[in-house]
């Protein structure tokens, strides 16, 4: 089958669902969902104005927080106004191009979180299994690489996406699972072949969230090899302290990840916790376990 190539007037449109049972209390939900988009919005922002004012800060783990703090931004201005419009306003239709470019900052930004998280886990690393090379190995240049590399990498791996989905003829009723658009609900939608969308959509989540998903995990078993071998108990508390943030981060994102694969309607809880608990609880974390930002946050 050919590519089909739409023009503006053919381009389909789509229809947003809420949560299944609610009927018309879903404005409930969007107070719900706007408390915690507001929370990280406003703790991000804190975050990155505290970063930036603090000197004591301004080192590697803390310019990573800092890309983490953007990302979860852009979770929560990616995703808000579908969830407002359908939860509140009961605005269920969107277009193509909205729907398409929601999609691909959402998945942007996705995939990018695990490639920040990735980074950081190499920044423990090498701040505890490497301390006197800590400097000279994380200089600001290859900080500012490994922070493009996460950017780059996330770009090269969605940017195709929306295109494949236009190639494609929909002729469904075109209705979605949730109050915004995900690659693994429009892929279900279209009525011919799909079978290069589903080969590259499982190799950029085998290429990104899987390859990251088993290097994290080994970053933290060389350090705790590492801080095993440090005689003190305090000093190995003291240590390990130090990764407490970072892996609270990994698991509050993991967990939401990994428990989607469930019925419609937990899927459909599990991706709205995925996309809203995260960026809401990230700063938290770090305002509570780094006492340069809860120091500066009290004023």
């Amino acid at each position: 089958m050919g590519a089909i190539l739409y023009n503006s007037s053919e381009l389909p449109t789509f229809t947003l669902t809420g949560l299944p049972g609610l009927g018309t209390s879903q404005h409930w939900m969007f107070l719900l969902l706007g408390t915690l988009c507001t929370v990280s919005i406003v703790g991000n922002a804190l975050i990155l104005f505290v970063v930036k004012e603090e000197q004591s800060l301004h080192q590697p783990m803390y310019y990573f927080l800092s890309l983490l703090s953007v990302n979860d931004l852009g979770v929560s201005f990616s995703t808000l106004p579908t969830v407002l419009a359908t939860f509140c306003f009961h605005l269920r239709k969107i277009s193509f191009d909205s729907c398409m470019a929601q999609m691909f900052f959402i998945h942007f930004f996705s995939f990018m979180e695990s490639g920040v998280l990735l980074v950081m886990s190499l920044d423990r690393y090498v701040a505890i299994c490497n301390p006197l090379r800590y400097t000279t190995m994380l200089t600001d240049s290859r900080v500012v690489c490994m922070g493009l590399w996460a950017i780059i990498r996330s770009f090269c791996m969605i940017f195709p996406l929306p295109l494949l989905l236009k190639r494609l003829s929909f002729c469904k009723a075109n209705i979605l699972s949730h109050a915004y658009c995900l690659h693994p609900d429009l892929i279900h939608l279209p009525c011919g072949d799909i079978t290069i969308n589903n080969i590259f959509g499982l190799f950029i989540v085998m290429s990104t969230f899987g390859l990251d998903s088993a290097l994290i995990p080994f970053s933290y078993v060389l350090i705790l090899h590492s801080v095993l071998a440090i005689a003190s108990r305090e000093e190995r508390l003291k240590t390990l302290n130090t990764c407490v943030s970072h892996l609270c981060a990994i698991g509050v994102s993991m967990t939401a990840r990994y428990g989607r694969h469930a019925p419609r309607f937990v899927h459909t809880v599990m991706s709205l916790i995925y996309l809203f608990v995260p960026p809401m609880l990230n700063p938290v974390i770090y305002s509570i376990k780094t006492k340069e930002i809860r120091w500066r946050t009290k004023f």
